[in-house]
């Protein structure tokens, strides 16, 4: 080898290692020679610098840098993120939307809960396990072809989520103080909280996560206090008549059924695609049976509590003329409103009433600090802009969506988390086949090449098993919007199995075709 070639290999070979990456990639040294991950100097680094804030893309994270030991810290990143006000408005379309009584409610709540969380909490297990986001591990469990539409749905569904998350807070902060607060305001302050918080990544993340959940809880003890006191507890009492109130039956209750399950399941489930990125900084070696459940617990938790306080509370409608009053005219909430303010706490009311919209910057700094993870995948020269810069792009277009959204608040979430279910669905559909049939499980992972196209499946399986699951998704949705064949038989206004059918659709796809991928290209 001549001294010119000699010299060539180790300039290579030192940038690879300044990236953390392997140096026996010959697919990454391509990479890195044409989209190097940017990394800003001057005023960005000292700031980042200062308080230890993450400049780290898409890159694997090197061993030394995995510090992290706490499985509290990974569990209270779910906690504080779902104890918020989203979710209970969720659990509050049970009766306002789908017509079901708290019973039946509070079982598809938990049950659909569980069956949503179940893939996140593996899929935390990766991160630490690998070092590597979510998106660049579904290059193994999908190839790269399905990487990248994932990817790119991916951060279309981040924005979806920032917006719907902030209609239900905006309604509150509008309506506490006479209305002096108009709803455009209101989608600011929460955008710029949520950039404030995820502008210095995954540290400063889990630390605000660790805690933000303690003011929320108290001010949903402080909600089930006053529907105590107001009586809303009691509608499961004896009626005046001596009677009590029978449960739901028949095909139009089966399809509301159906259709909250749906909508609960796309919210659960709505953190796989990231599950990993807020694990990776922790050691290889963390037991990965506790991540799973300290995770799990840490998801179904506040998702169960908050979704059935949610679906208890909007009861009140029926039987309080102010609960219903204030609902019909702000939604969600005027019914927070109405139960910690009107007639009630008053001015500390209020103060609990903001407190719990600022709850919303807790739900959306996972979803605006992993827009920037799913960009910087979706193509590579996209890694050569900085993570905090797809932050910025990604809190904007939530903003310029949630401020005309905000008029039609229960329409749009409910639409959204069914579209959410579908594609997360089809996404666990394959992921799932693919580690337990095809890899074999986590021991046959070789992610030192994890920007080697030749260490993972070409992705041509993945990609007709995406376009099965969209077949599902079609005849079996039941939207505003449009009424599949299947689902619209179900019941006088139909129920949606979209996700069920995609789930199925994509996973018969996947493993019919992924065979003959595997034998004629070998991986």
């Amino acid at each position: 080898m001549s001294d010119l070639e000699k010299k060539g290999e180790l300039a290579v070979k030192t940038n690879s290692e300044k990236q953390g990456s392997s140096i026996e990639d010959p697919y990454y040294q391509h990479e890195v020679s044409e989209a190097q991950p940017a990394k800003l100097g001057g005023f960005y680094a000292n700031v980042m610098e200062m308080f230890h804030g993450e400049t780290r893309g898409i890159e694997r994270i090197p061993e030394e840098e995995k510090t992290q030991t706490s499985m509290w810290t990974a569990a209270s990143m779910w906690f504080s993120a779902n104890l918020v006000i989203a979710t209970f408005s969720l659990g509050a379309l049970s009766y306002s939307v789908f017509s079901l009584d708290f019973g039946t409610s509070v079982l598809v709540i938990i049950f659909f809960n569980l069956l949503g969380a179940l893939p996140v909490a593996f899929y935390s297990c990766f991160g630490a396990k690998f070092g590597l986001r979510q998106m660049v591990l579904s290059r193994y469990l999908v190839g790269d072809i399905g990487m990248r539409v994932f990817a790119l749905i991916n951060c279309i569904a981040c924005v979806g989520w920032g917006a719907v998350n902030i209609m239900s807070s905006a309604q509150l902060l509008h309506i506490v103080n006479g209305g002096v607060l108009p709803p455009w305001a209101g989608c600011l302050i929460l955008v710029i909280c949520t950039i404030l918080v995820t502008f210095f990544g995954y540290n400063v993340i889990h630390a605000y996560e660790k805690w933000s959940w303690i003011p929320n809880i108290c001010v949903f003890i402080a909600i089930i206090c006053r529907l105590s006191m107001d009586g809303v507890f009691k509608a499961g009492l004896p009626n005046d008549d001596g009677t009590f109130t029978t449960w739901g039956s028949g095909k139009t209750f089966a399809g509301g059924v159906l259709s909250f399950g749906g909508t609960i399941f796309g919210f659960a489930a709505g953190w796989t695609t990231y599950a990993a990125d807020y694990t990776v900084y922790m050691k290889t070696n963390s037991n990965p049976y506790k991540i799973f459940f300290m995770v799990l617990g840490g998801l179904t938790f506040p998702l169960i509590f908050t979704m059935i306080l949610g679906a208890a509370a909007v009861t009140g409608i029926k039987t309080n003329d102010k609960y219903a009053t204030l609902y019909d005219e702000y939604s969600i909430g005027g019914l927070v409103y109405a139960i910690l303010c009107q007639d009630s706490l008053h001015r500390f009311g209020e103060f609990l009433s903001v407190v719990l919209a600022m709850s919303t910057v807790c739900n959306n700094i996972p979803n605006m600090y992993s827009i920037a993870l799913g960009a910087q995948c979706f193509w590579s020269q996209f890694a050569r802009v900085p993570r905090i810069v797809w932050t910025i792009i990604g809190n904007c277009l939530t903003l310029a969506i949630c401020i005309p959204a905000y008029y039609s608040f229960e329409s749009v979430m409910e639409n959204f988390m069914n579209i959410i279910g579908y594609y997360l669905a089809i996404y666990d559909a394959i992921t799932l086949s693919e580690h337990f049939i095809y890899i074999g499980g986590f021991k046959n992972y070789d992610v030192s090449g994890y920007n080697d196209k030749s260490k993972y499946n070409p992705g041509w399986a993945g990609l007709f098993a995406i376009c099965c699951g969209a077949a599902g998704v079609a005849i079996g949705m039941d939207q505003t919007w449009y009424v599949g064949k299947v689902g619209g038989k179900i019941g006088e206004y139909g129920g949606d199995i979209g996700f069920e059918l995609a789930g199925a659709f994509a996973f018969i796809g996947y493993n019919l075709t992924r065979p003959f991928e595997k034998k004629y290209f070998g991986r």
